[in-house]
């Protein structure tokens, strides 16, 4: 922005001719600059009484004759003839003048079309126009100019600003599953007080449920801790007897009464009953983050060397591996050696995802059903890989911040790389140590011709409780029965 400002100008100057009518051309600041340069001194203010107007070869000074209108003509013919460079000087007081380089830009203002202001050049964000006022209401506007800036200090506000951002590549590229969140949490519905659901449990039973399944998880072998709960509301239409036994919102004297309440109602303008659900969300997250470990399938392959189930509490775990096969692809990839480990540290070793998908339970109906992942469909879709001959990817819990660091530099897994670790986010970051409360379970016994489920050896297969009909595949001692 070219400006100059002068305290000293010659007698001819400071003395201006004035319209017969008493009226002057004058600037009306009606957005500053970023660093707000418009109240220093050496930029136009409102006020300023305007001397001289340069558009390209065509020169206009002071009186202007229709004041406004007629510069606002000769701005708009500059405008459609691409000339939109303008230098405008302005006297202040009867001897001080500033001068200001700027561009014309054309605005809709008060339902007109054609009008025009000026921006600085250097900072797009200043700008001006111009306005009729009289010399004496511009003389009294630029001596309350202290009083003009504490009262512009006093109604500025913070406006809102919009970033685009790249989402699509720094999902791809900070993630270390492209796409995928390494947040993990599940999500407890209201539990039904009678079979007709009418009515629901208060919110303490809900969070009591939510604290029993973790707490399990945990005693269970299954290495997580706890890193938030919240409630979520979800809407839903209720009627009939449901609606008669909610809590109503209808007054502010019912509020108290949601404090505890898992269901509460109201009523829409069509007069349909809406019901408000208060489900909790647990959040937790593995102890020593999660592992990445590629299984690589040869043509000589006729097993995997592993089998999977599932605990009561949902999860999904490797159930035991093959013994004294280094050919298997379970030990070719380091499984073997981490479920070794894992028994060794009495924790379970939990499969997160298959293929960068979570496998992981999600939802607990209010029925009190786990939604989780059926065994019989990931060991079809696990076989699959073998017969396609494609590579399984799978991600497992680690339990120990020493182990997972170890077992990069490993020489037990020289034939490959070593599991790559998905760190936790720096507010997650758990000591080394697992939880001092955890229950160890008993390790699994790998021996013996018993198909065994979550919940200890059984001589017949154990039915699916979550909804699905299916069968929790343990500790097969066949050679066909392994994945």
């Amino acid at each position: 922005m070219e400006r100059g400002f002068s305290s000293s100008e010659s007698a001819s100057s400071s003395s201006s001719p004035i319209s017969k009518s008493g009226t002057v051309l004058a600037i009306e600041c009606i957005r500053g600059t970023a660093k707000a340069d418009e109240w220093s001194g050496g930029l136009l203010q409102t006020g300023d009484i305007v001397e001289e107007i340069r558009v390209g070869d065509t020169v206009l000074r002071s009186p202007f004759k229709n004041g406004k209108s007629s510069v606002q003509k000769v701005l708009h013919s500059s405008f459609k003839n691409q000339q939109t460079s303008i230098v405008v000087r302005v006297r202040r007081g009867r001897n001080e003048f500033a001068e200001l380089q700027a561009c014309i830009v054309p605005i809709e203002a008060w339902g007109k079309k054609h009008q025009y202001v000026l921006r600085a050049i250097d900072d797009p964000n200043y700008a001006v126009r111009f306005f009729d006022r009289t010399e004496a209401e511009c003389l009294e506007l630029q001596a309350s100019r202290s009083s003009r800036l504490h009262h512009a200090l006093s109604i500025a506000q913070f406006q809102d600003g919009y970033e685009s951002y790249p989402w699509e590549r720094k999902m791809q590229e900070t993630l270390s599953i492209p796409g995928s969140s390494c947040f993990l949490s599940i999500l407890f519905l209201p539990k039904a007080s009678d079979r007709l659901a009418s009515g629901y449990n208060d919110v303490e039973d809900t969070l009591a449920r939510a604290n029993a399944w973790l707490n399990a998880s945990q005693a269970s072998g299954v290495p997580i801790v706890f890193t938030n709960i919240q409630t979520e509301s979800l809407l839903t239409k209720i009627s009939g007897e449901t609606a008669s036994a909610t809590v109503s919102t209808s007054s502010l004297s019912d509020l108290p009464n949601l404090a505890s309440a898992s269901l509460y109602g109201f009523e829409d303008y069509h007069g349909v009953d809406i019901g408000v659900v208060r489900s909790v969300r647990l959040w937790y997250t593995p102890i020593a983050g999660e592992y990445r470990i590629e299984i690589d399938i040869n043509e000589a392959d006729t097993k995997l060397g592993f089998s999977i189930s599932r605990t009561e509490e949902g999860f999904i775990y490797i159930a035991s591996v093959v013994e004294r096969d280094e050919d298997a692809p379970s030990a070719r990839s380091g499984l073997c050696d981490l479920y070794r480990d894992a028994i060794g540290a009495s924790k379970l070793l939990i499969v997160s995802r298959i293929n960068n998908q979570k496998v992981l339970p999600w939802i607990v109906s209010p029925s009190g059903a786990i939604r989780c992942f059926d065994t019989v469909s990931l060991s079809q879709k696990l076989s699959l890989h073998r017969h396609a001959k494609v590579p399984i990817l799978l991600h497992v819990f680690m339990w120990d911040h020493v182990l997972a660091s170890l077992s990069r530099g490993s020489t037990r897994q020289s034939r490959r790389p070593a599991p790559t670790l998905m760190p936790l986010p720096p507010q997650f970051q758990l000591p080394p140590h697992p939880n001092v409360n955890e229950v160890p379970p008993s390790p699994p016994e790998l021996g013996g011709d018993v198909r065994v489920s979550s919940n200890g050896p059984e001589l017949r297969p154990e039915i699916d409780t979550a909804g699905e009909e299916s069968f929790r595949f343990h500790n097969f001692s066949l050679p066909d029965s392994w994945l």
